[in-house]
């Protein structure tokens, strides 16, 4: 090996390094201060490199926001990924999805908080970078329904009032997330699960209720299961 592919060798490890570093220290810091309080000298400091070494990794604090935000979405998106691979049932997947998106927000609060509760104030997200994977747990859900061709009615409710919120959503009919072909009915419902599930897990973590139950599995197992009905019937 000659002398300069030795230096590459060395930048090059050197730079994963301090990349990996860059990940793990942006995540403690996430968890100990919050989006808001992410400070690039504060990660330089724990990395041991100088703000100014580090500005050629991250330009500024929403880039590294930006980083972790990815890195959570992808995280999150491989583990319910995992979770359906042995599920064959759409009831049996949904469930496993259900348990694995709960699963994962219980061990990573901080980036939960970060992908799915109140904005950061300054921040706004490039779309470019973030929705790729920001849409991944969505499509996992939207996989599931897919083969659904209709959805039962939900008795009690109001079919004008359900009409009218289906064609609300007819932007949605070609998102690329959205499988093609999809009933607009089956994706209303699908969006209305998703905020069930979101709203259940939000007001456990962030104890929005504050100690309302001493046994929050089976709390949860009671949303999967209405969200399941609300479903396939």
């Amino acid at each position: 090996m000659s002398d300069d592919e030795e230096q590459n060798g060395r930048r090059a490890r050197r730079r994963a390094a301090i990349e990996s570093g860059l990940r793990v220290v942006g995540r403690r810091h996430l968890a100990e201060h919050g989006a808001a309080g992410l400070s690039l000298r504060a990660v330089a400091r724990d990395l041991e490199i100088t703000p100014s070494a580090l500005y050629r990794y991250v330009r500024d604090r929403d880039d590294l926001l930006t980083l972790l935000i990815v890195d959570a979405y992808t995280d999150l998106a491989d583990e319910i990924d995992a979770a359906l691979v042995d599920k064959r049932s759409p009831r049996s997947r949904f469930g496993a999805f259900a348990t694995a998106l709960r699963g994962w927000a219980l061990r990573n609060r901080s980036e939960y908080a970060l992908l799915y509760g109140s904005p950061v104030p300054g921040y706004r997200a490039p779309a470019h970078r973030t929705n790729p994977a920001g849409e991944r747990p969505l499509r996992a859900l939207a996989g599931i329904v897919a083969g659904l061709g209709s959805i039962p009615a939900v008795a009690g409710t109001d079919d004008r009032v359900q009409s009218a919120s289906v064609r609300a959503l007819r932007r949605l009919a070609d998102d690329p997330a959205v499988p093609p072909n999809t009933d607009p009915a089956v994706l209303a419902r699908t969006l209305a699960v998703w905020n069930l599930l979101l709203g259940s897990i939000s007001s456990e973590l962030f104890e929005q209720l504050g100690p309302v139950t001493d046994d929050p599995e089976a709390r949860f197992a009671g949303v999967v299961d209405l969200g399941a009905a609300l479903l396939f019937g």
